[in-house]
């Protein structure tokens, strides 16, 4: 009882303290003078203020000139806000000796072959805050760093003979300079600390994410941003036993670290790694029952989906380690279990970062013996199969998706047959091959596996995210023999332009850069038209069939100079990677001829994004992203009380994302589409702009989840509620590829991702539903029985006329997380294409 007591007044004053000196956070142990404390580089005490991004890779630059024995500082590459992204390799002196030896070794454990564990170090990564708003971790990072530098004890030297730490002291250089200018901004002299105070509620988009407003903590896998492209290159140069990731949690938690909830453990993770999660969460216990902090394992988190960073190195031989603190969001908060304080929660997660390098040293032999066997195992499983892909029509997807698996240290490799079968066909020159057994099996898997049993219905994620159906390619499991490695993708050459006898140019849809091309050369003032029907017609390389959706310049139109034009068409080639073709004349062998009215003239779009309260960062920064990063198309950020006042006749574009519009003047809006602009809606904006009076969309009833006469246990109730929730699954939707929306698309059945409850019914106007859900779509995750009977035979995309405008309504999320390239093609179709749907194909009978 006496013990229990001296623990909980060591809890309640850890809490309440207000201290920031350095022995408050530090063991108690020599510390070498001639390592500068963090005070005196950023000019404050920890967790006194928020520090600065600027200022912490300032202190760890200053500790790498300090202790060049101990610390070497690599540069990783820049944020999109050039920021550095800097890394810490720190270890003993003898080490940094020989420091590319020791690598160059360690990777010999993924060759599976012998290998002299006996004396070689553990690598851990100590990663901190990819949330920006999460900041304890990153200002743990200058106590951990300036420990690492300076402490002087037999205990240290031990650590650092044995062990190579990575040091990342912040995942997201941008979310973090900004969350930290607002902490500070409205930081009180006299601390306050209601939660209801400006310093603990951000203003959107807040500081969670990067500067495209994306969670990094979701990008491992498919590497979309520079940030993670950066940091982990330098994961596979290293390859560590074992990766910490800290986060925050909400202000009335405690303190959590791994093994998460057992059921929801990817599979494809080996058992042997949640037993080494809990040997080292043995450590964590020690550590932290030391400074009386409460905390909780095995609830609330999982390890299932392979792109957060605590999972990510699952699947490479790793150990990923999650840590989540209560956070204080400012300096000091009242919370239900007392006030929290930013040095408290400083603390304990520079305590487990402390208790991960005892673990790690203590462990070495085992963890190190762990991830040579499971490279040895992947590389020895007899498995003759590999997945094939491509995408003869738009070769540039699948050079995307190749550079994103070489990304990930995955082999690529040539096809050298021509495969057909059931799944599509894959032709030699466009088409590319994965084999299963190679070193990094389980991440193949994991990126393209379907998944459709589960031994849990509660996910603290998505449930799905086979990856060849996000960026929309045609794939497909065979035994084929191998071609060349694949090392890089070379971009194509330009074709050079033939004007010989030219009567017009003409540009196919089936490329992903196409909308990037279009979208120049209308800006370059070229006149262009879009094909409603096919057209078979000579070019100079002989007749050839054009689908709807094609590019059509004609010459006789052009007001610009031919020199400009022949720049602006090279510019176009040189975006796209394709041919242009040139038409000899406007005659057509079959189908439509070039001056026929299935020919219609397009306009440049004038796009604006709804941004602001209620709405989702994440679902517009991925719109913001795919404009801005992949297409080169200006995107105005409209906040809604801006447009309230503001004249919004010069946009002929619109889009809203999933979310709440709450600020918006709705009748304005409705008057714009009236007027003639494109609304487009995604997700719950649909329902919405439905609820609002501005579409005419009409939504399957929900069914009743439980039977309501029957008594239920009460501790039942979140596992109801949980397993029907929609966390995010793919379903296949068939498409009528005649209909504007659908142009580019070669194939009927389409991928989507959707993460939401909102259900269309098919439009009674037989035109108006251009992609629907048959009677079984789900491609891959989870659906309860209840989601399962309301998202079959319901529509996906619904266009509805409103006056002089079209409302576009788009059930799922076409840009997921950025790598959902099969579902770019038809918000960009809905931007250049959504005013030339007919009217009477859209209204409702």
């Amino acid at each position: 009882m006496r013990k229990l007591v001296v623990l909980f007044f060591a809890a309640v004053v850890a809490v309440a303290t207000t201290a920031q000196e350095l022995n408050y956070y530090l063991p108690q142990i020599n510390y070498s003078a001639a390592v500068p404390v963090p005070r005196q580089i950023i000019h404050h005490e920890v967790g006194e203020w928020h520090v600065t991004y600027d200022r912490l890779v300032q202190y760890m630059k200053t500790l790498a000139a300090a202790r060049p024995d101990r610390i070497k500082l690599e540069t990783m590459g820049l944020s999109f806000e050039t920021r550095e992204q800097v890394l810490l390799v720190i270890t003993s002196p003898k080490n940094h000796q020989r420091l590319e030896e020791i690598r160059q070794q360690h990777l010999l454990l993924q060759q599976g072959g012998n290998a002299a564990i006996e004396n070689m170090p553990a690598v851990v990564w100590i990663g901190h805050s990819i949330h920006g708003n999460e900041s304890s971790g990153a200002n743990a990072a200058l106590l951990g760093a300036y420990y690492l530098a300076a402490a002087e004890a037999p205990s240290v030297d031990s650590l650092l003979n044995e062990v190579v730490i990575l040091y990342d002291p912040s995942f997201n250089p941008d979310g973090l300079q900004r969350f930290s200018t607002w902490a500070n901004q409205h930081r009180s002299k006299n601390l306050v600390t209601d939660p209801n105070s400006r310093e603990f509620n951000e203003v959107w988009p807040g500081g969670r994410f990067n500067h495209y407003w994306f969670d990094l903590n979701r990008d491992w896998l498919p590497q979309v941003h520079v940030e993670s492209r950066n940091r982990i290159q330098w994961f596979h140069k290293w390859k560590p036993n074992v990766l910490t990731d800290h986060h925050e949690m909400g202000s009335n938690a405690s303190f959590f670290f791994q093994p998460g909830v057992p059921s929801r453990v990817n599979p494809l993770t080996p058992a042997i790694n949640q037993q080494l999660t809990a040997k080292i969460a043995s450590f964590h216990t020690q550590y932290l029952d030391k400074i009386g902090s409460l905390y909780f394992t095995k609830e609330g988190y999982d390890d299932f989906y392979y792109g957060k960073g605590s999972t990510y190195p699952d699947a490479q031989g790793c150990i990923g380690i999650l840590f989540e603190q209560a956070s204080s969001r400012g300096h000091a908060q009242q919370t239900a279990n007392g006030l929290l304080t930013f040095p408290f929660t400083i603390r304990n997660q520079f305590t487990t970062e402390l208790s991960t390098l005892a673990a790690v040293r203590k462990l070495r032999k085992e963890l190190l013996t762990y991830q040579h066997d499971f490279f040895k195992e992947a590389l020895t499983t007899v498995n003759a199969e590999s997945y094939v892909y491509g995408d003869a029509k738009d070769k540039k997807k699948a050079q995307l998706f190749t550079q994103m698996l070489l990304r990930n240290d995955i082999d690529v490799y040539e096809t050298t047959l021509d495969i057909k079968n059931a799944d599509g066909s894959f032709a030699t020159g466009s088409s590319y091959m994965v084999p299963l057994q190679q070193k990094q099996a389980a991440l193949v898997k994991a990126v393209f596996e379907k998944t459709l049993d589960y031994k849990d219905s509660l996910f603290y994620d998505i449930t799905a995210w086979t990856m060849p159906l996000g960026y929309g390619l045609p794939f497909t499991k065979t035994i084929t023999p191998k071609g060349n490695i694949v090392k890089t993708i070379e971009s194509p050459q330009p074709v050079a332009l033939d004007l010989t006898n030219a009567y017009a140019f003409i540009m196919e849809w089936d490329n992903y850069y196409a909308p990037a091309a279009l979208y120049k050369l209308l800006d370059e003032g070229v006149v262009l038209k879009v094909a409603s029907n096919y057209f078979e017609l000579p070019t100079t390389a002989g007749i050839k069939k054009f689908m709807p959706g094609s590019i059509i310049m004609p010459l006789q139109l052009q007001t610009i100079s031919i020199e400009k034009l022949r720049t602006a068409l090279q510019n176009a080639v040189a975006i796209t990677g394709n041919k242009i073709h040139t038409a000899t004349t406007g005659f057509s062998v079959s189908g439509s001829d070039l001056g026929s009215n299935k020919m219609a003239s397009l306009t440049k779009p004038a796009c604006a994004l709804i941004v602001g309260n209620g709405v989702n960062p994440t679902d517009a920064g991925e719109v913001w992203q795919l404009f801005d990063q992949q297409m080169n198309i200006p995107l105005t950020h409209l906040e809604q009380t801006v447009f309230n006042r503001v004249d919004v006749s010069k946009y002929n574009c619109m889009i809203m994302v999933g979310g709440s519009y709450a600020d918006i003047n709705k009748e304005k809006l409705k008057a714009w589409v009236q007027n003639g602009g494109v609304l487009i809606c995604t997700e719950e904006a649909v329902s919405w702009s439905a609820q609002n009076g501005i579409s005419t969309i009409k939504f399957k009833k929900q069914t009743a989840v439980v039977d309501s006469s029957k008594r239920l246990a009460y501790n039942t109730r979140d596992e109801i509620a949980g397993a029907q929730q929609l966390s995010g699954a793919i379903f296949g939707a068939d498409a009528d590829l005649s209909h504007p929306l659908a142009y580019g698309y070669n194939n009927k059945l389409v991928s989507f991702f959707k993460a939401n409850k909102v259900f269309m019914e098919k439009s009674k106007n037989p035109f108006a539903t251009p992609f629907y859900y048959g009677a079984a779509p789900l491609q891959s995750g989870w659906l309860s029985m209840q989601n399962k009977e309301m998202v079959k035979n319901s529509a996906a995309v619904i266009v509805n006329a409103v006056g002089n405008g079209r409302v576009i309504n788009i059930d799922n999320n076409p840009c997921f997380r950025g790598f959902w390239l099969g579902g770019n093609k038809l918000l960009l179709n809905a931007v250049f294409f959504g005013k030339l749907i007919d009217a009477a194909s859209a209204r409702e009978e």
